[in-house]
């Protein structure tokens, strides 16, 4: 391969949206009473041992008139009810001077609902007049090998064959990212989200044949965009929201995201499905993965031929409170990347001490891809290399001319971050 290629060619990098996330979790907190015991049941004169005017070992009496709005009291439904505080009051030889009093009663505990904004949740966005902050802190490694299967016979200046077939190549992409999301509620439904991420990003070619690596790194605020947030349905059971975004790539493409995600609410957990869709508007009409120098150029494009391609995803997630700081989030997803698909798993545990401030910490990876099973079109660009023509001349490779496939294995992806996030 050609040594020392140094600059990356049509590389696309769309990131999925991390939707700061927290909505609607409740827990309760039981409260408890003072034993109000010996209070009387009927307004007559007695001796009261509540708490409230005990002094010493003395009691107070109890007066009708001056104490009645302290004393707790509920009368009797009925007259038999209040008869069954005496005895013998079914007998014939009850009588009003045979009586016991009731030394205790029944008191009702209230429980009080307190309801914790979760600021992790996937529905999260802030209420009217708030501003939520998320700050994403991320490490992405992808990878995958290919093996070259030449199709289109090249010769070099000394009239020697070049043959790329059997040539096994390794592709790897390190990047560390810094994303922020930045909104506001309007409403408590409607809130608007600007966003900005800076990435730096390692490329690296690996060949089998002894060549030297080919490395390039590129970094700088790489994409920002725009967006609205609806919470469309919230109630003790359901809650339901819509999204809209528009993102620019540099040097890539414009796109537009939508997303729609609902879940059903039990106890402490939200169970929820989710889908979205991205229409990627190309600053050409290909995209894929290579490197080049003033001499020539090796691409491997995932695309050819149209200018906008559509990325959709579908799955399944349970955000679940374990106590009153601490959470779990996971999800499965189904992807349609354009030339492949992919089925992944996601799983957070996030820790709020107070209402306005969280840590989130995650880790996303691959479980499948169909990419181990792509033939990818090689193109390959390089003045010193020819191909003969029919007339007997020779035809240089002065332009990237499809020269046969790559079979790709071995597929991986995974990201870890962590996420700051902040409501004020």
């Amino acid at each position: 391969m050609k040594k020392q290629l140094s600059l990356i060619v049509g590389a696309l990098a769309v990131l999925g949206l991390s939707d700061a996330g927290a909505a609607t979790n409740w827990g309760t907190r039981a409260g408890s009473s003072a034993d109000l015991t010996g209070a009387p049941s009927t307004r007559t004169r007695e001796t009261v041992n509540y708490k409230k005017y005990q002094t010493n070992t003395n009691t107070k009496t109890y007066n009708t008139q001056s104490d009645s709005s302290d004393l707790y009291y509920t009368a009797p439904a009925n007259r038999s009810a209040l008869y069954k505080e005496y005895t013998g009051a079914n007998s014939s030889s009850a009588t009003a001077n045979k009586r016991t009093i009731r030394k205790t009663r029944s008191e009702t505990i209230k429980t009080k609902a307190t309801r914790k904004y979760f600021l992790a949740h996937p529905f999260y966005q802030p209420l009217k007049g708030k501003f939520g902050s998320l700050t994403d802190i991320s490490y992405t490694n992808s990878s995958y090998d290919f093996t070259l299967n030449q199709t289109l016979p090249l010769y070099n200046s000394d009239a020697q064959e070049v043959n790329a077939t059997g040539i096994v190549g390794s592709w790897n992409a390190d990047q560390i990212a810094i994303k922020e999301d930045f909104s506001y509620g309007i409403t408590d439904r409607f809130a608007l989200m600007g966003m900005l991420r800076y990435d730096a990003t390692d490329y690296e070619f690996t060949w089998s044949d002894g060549q030297p690596k080919d490395k390039i790194d590129d970094s700088g605020i790489n994409m920002y965009g725009v967006g609205i947030q609806w919470r469309f349905v919230d109630n003790d059971e359901w809650i339901a929201m819509a999204s809209g975004y528009f993102q620019h790539q540099k040097d890539t493409s414009n796109n537009i995201l939508a997303e729609v995600k609902a879940g059903y609410k039990i106890k402490s957990s939200t169970i929820y499905g989710l889908a979205r869709g991205w229409f990627i508007d190309l600053d050409g009409n290909t995209y894929g993965i290579g490197v080049a120098n003033e001499y020539g150029a090796f691409y491997l494009p995932y695309q050819v031929g149209d200018s906008n391609v559509t990325y959709l995803e579908a799955g399944l997630g349970v955000f679940s409170v374990l106590n009153k700081d601490w959470t779990l989030n996971a999800e499965a997803i189904f992807g349609d990347y354009d030339w492949h698909n992919q089925i992944s798993a996601k799983a957070a545990i996030g820790w709020q001490p107070n209402d306005w401030f969280a840590l989130n910490l995650y880790v996303k990876t691959a479980l499948y891809d169909n990419a181990d099973d792509k033939a990818l079109d090689v193109y390959w660009q390089d003045s010193s290399i020819y191909t003969p023509l029919a007339n007997g001349e020779q035809y240089y490779l002065n332009s990237l001319t499809p020269i046969g496939t790559a079979d790709v294995e071995d597929y991986s992806e995974t990201s870890v971050g962590l996420q700051v996030i902040f409501e004020f």
